[in-house]
């Protein structure tokens, strides 16, 4: 898994990158764009952002449990958190151009892919550190 987490924090790194260069040659200049627009531009270049450095940190120092529920529980939340940057990237591409009364809802599926990654990694990982103490 923090292979897979690595590979995925480098690549959200490069379409970040990618992602700032769609916006820098984006005509009309994203800064011209209406406010709504401009802002969807941006948030979601950053959340492609957040998504690569949660990835790449996962990467570096995620340890999976023995055997057991708790492990099922990080790979669950790992898994979750892979497809954070799919579709978060999927919003950069598809939200900006209905601004903020049309948006879709991958940002907000990504935003929970996120949250319940999260949790299951923390849940599991509250278990095995109070199961060691003891």
């Amino acid at each position: 898994m923090r292979k897979l987490h690595l590979i995925a924090g480098l690549l959200g790194v490069l379409v970040f990158v990618l992602s700032g260069q769609v916006m820098r040659s984006h005509k009309p200049p994203v800064r011209s764009l209406e406010d709504g627009q401009r802002m969807m531009y941006v948030s979601r270049h950053i959340f492609i952002l957040g998504s690569a450095l949660v990835n790449l940190t996962l990467g570096i120092y995620l340890k999976l449990e023995g055997r057991g529920w708790r492990r099922k529980l990080q790979v669950a939340g790992s898994l979750l958190i892979l497809t954070l940057l799919v579709l978060l990237t999927l919003a950069f591409v598809d939200e900006p151009g209905a601004e903020i009364a049309g948006r879709s809802l991958r940002a907000a599926f990504g935003w929970f892919t996120l949250l319940g990654g999260s949790l299951a990694h923390f849940f599991a990982k509250v278990g095995a550190v109070r199961a060691a103490a003891n």
